[in-house]
């Protein structure tokens, strides 16, 4: 691996890590990985862990948040099929799960942080600290709503999640995308590299050569327009001390135009079947 760029854990504690890169796979790792990952999590605005609806900014990630939940059921309807069972992993505060349930779905859930998996009890839903836990049985539809990029072994933990899947069954993965505009723009600023509770930095090229020596053929992609705009905003705050709106929003719109010339968005859900 070679030197690619330094940054920091601009959202808590202000240390410095670097981004490694695997040429061949155009992937980078934070470095080092803290033994002690899980306590740069414990934070009451790590938002993906709370329902906090407090700030503008938390007011604005729960709309997004609502939105999107009908947008990835859709998503499920078009590559996988209706009525399926489905498993989310680093299902978070359970609000996708609820949603597949009221819609008819069954659904399970895996959640390592126990603050998350309390509020997601408070909507009926009981999710498992790990996959350890989960019945010895295969799922139609797995997905992974910015987790991957989490994972501490992230060989051994794919493995592990691909032997989850029937064998017809449908993976799908939504990252951010180091190669975007936005990131490109802000630079060590940039707010998905999110380090060091983001472990691994994927491209679109990483995803299908990662997942195809498994076997895995990426069939479909799809953007997540709303991102650009979300992580702009986080991405200004850290490099000028405050949300500059306007900026941000321009930002989010020439990201956004330079993915739908490009293919490299901000975010992106990825669509995976065995080859």
């Amino acid at each position: 691996m070679q030197f690619y760029l330094r940054t920091r854990d601009h959202a808590f504690t202000g240390k410095e890590f670097t981004l490694m890169m695997d040429k061949e796979l155009q992937l980078l790792k934070t470095t080092p990985c803290p033994e002690n990952l899980e306590t740069y999590y414990e934070h009451e605005t790590y938002i993906s862990h709370t329902d906090r609806s407090k700030t503008l900014v938390e007011k604005i990630y729960q709309l997004v948040k609502r939105v999107s939940l009908k947008k990835k059921e859709s998503w499920i309807r078009t590559f996988a099929g209706r009525n399926l069972r489905v498993l989310d992993v680093g299902a978070g505060t359970g609000s996708f799960i609820s949603y597949l349930r009221s819609r008819g779905w069954q659904a399970d859930g895996v959640e390592p942080n126990p603050r998350a998996r309390n509020a997601a009890s408070k909507k009926g839903v009981c999710l498992q600290p790990s996959l350890l836990e989960i019945p010895d049985r295969q799922y139609d539809v797995l997905t992974l709503w910015h987790v991957l990029e989490h994972f501490r072994d992230l060989d051994k933990e794919v493995d592990a999640l691909l032997s989850r899947i029937k064998e017809d069954g449908t993976l799908f993965i939504a990252l951010p995308n180091f190669r975007s505009y936005d990131a490109k723009v802000y630079g060590e600023y940039w707010a998905a590299y999110d380090v060091p509770r983001h472990v691994w930095h994927l491209s679109r090229t990483s995803v299908e050569k990662i997942f195809g020596r498994k076997g895995w053929k990426v069939i479909g992609v799809r953007p997540m327009l709303f991102d650009s705009f979300y992580i702009s905003l986080l991405s200004e705050k850290y490099r000028g001390g405050k949300h500059s709106w306007m900026n941000a929003l321009w930002t989010g719109i020439r990201s956004n135009f330079h993915g739908w010339r490009t293919g490299e968005y901000s975010s992106m859900i990825y669509v995976l079947k065995k080859a």
